[in-house]
């Protein structure tokens, strides 16, 4: 049975012998081929200012994808490919939000809701971030956040009126 799923994609570092973090982003849909995932459409990348103490921008992006792994098995394959890119685990236990190579959140899936210790799906920060509504409204508006309700191009319309001051 085949899932689809909504994957938010970061980069601040450059990454040997890809480039800069858009290069970075730009490289991900031919490695996501070569690892069985089917690639249905990819969000051209935005800038972002970076959340926390790192200084470096952020080149962010979104793919809808298709594959049969269901999400446990789907976040340790996109793990591996943020280590292939040279991101570490360790980044995570300590200091939140630094520098990084790669950045593979899972954001939707055509299941719905997910739970674990390990993946809460919905990502329970997208729906405040601008650089992860933006790319995946581009490429997945009409689909809905099944906490909410709202879809993804409602997401991104209230956050920007939120921060306009609307």
């Amino acid at each position: 049975m085949s899932e689809t799923y909504l994957i938010a994609l970061g980069s601040n570092m450059r990454v040997p012998g890809i480039g800069p973090p858009r290069a970075v982003l730009s490289a991900l849909p031919q490695m996501f081929v070569q690892e069985g995932l089917h690639v249905n459409a990819t969000a051209p990348a935005i800038g972002s200012d970076p959340i926390g103490p790192s200084i470096r921008r952020y080149a962010n992006g979104a793919m809808v994808i298709e594959t049969d792994l269901l999400p446990p098995d789907l976040l340790a394959l996109l793990q591996s490919i943020e280590r292939r890119f040279g991101r570490t685990r360790a980044q995570r236990r300590g200091q939140r939000w630094r520098a990084r190579a790669l950045d593979l959140d899972i954001i939707l899936w055509s299941g719905g809701v997910w739970a674990s210790p390990d993946l809460i799906i919905p990502h329970k920060e997208m729906r405040g971030r601008d650089f992860v509504l933006d790319p995946a409204s581009a490429i997945a508006r009409h689909w809905r956040d099944p906490v909410t309700g709202l879809t993804l191009g409602q997401l991104s319309a209230r956050l920007a009126r939120k921060r306009k001051g609307a």
